[in-house]
Order: structure tokens, then sequence, then C-alpha cells
């Protein structure tokens, strides 16, 4: 997943204003304390950072891809 793929699925499946403010402010803890922009800052995959966010923020499995059927769900790392 590309950085520019992270932001769209942010815009898309939280909404422009609430999914910015979330990356921005919500500490997760499975990205050890950091926030999810915080993590894309440090290098982290991005993602690793959408699972994190998803994960954290209950996002049911079938919406978190978006509305694009099509498009893979990225893999989770080891």
């Amino acid at each position: 997943m590309r950085l520019s793929e992270f932001w769209a699925l942010v815009d898309e499946v939280l909404g422009r204003p609430y999914g910015r403010a979330v990356a921005a402010d919500q500490v997760l803890g499975a990205l050890a304390g950091m926030t999810a922009r915080d993590a894309l800052d440090a290098g982290v995959e991005p993602r690793d950072v959408w699972h994190a966010l998803a994960d954290a923020l209950d996002v049911p499995e079938p919406q978190r891809w978006g509305s694009d059927v099509r498009r893979p769900a990225p893999p989770r790392s080891r």
C-alpha cells in the first residue's frame, strides 16, 4: 500500500475531517503508542498503520477497503 492509498482510505472510510483528526490524535497501542501520523513519519509501512488504525476504531472488515470491491486488502506484516 502506498502512502497516497492510505490517505485515500482514511478519507473514504472515516471521512476526511474525522479521519485526519484521528490519524493525528489517536494513540495506537499496536504502534507502540504512536499516532498514525507519527508512525508514518517514523517509516512504518502504511498498510500496517492502516490495519492498526482500523482495528483500534473497530472498522468492520467489509468497510475497511472502501467502495472499490476489486481493491485487494493489503496483507498484514508478519
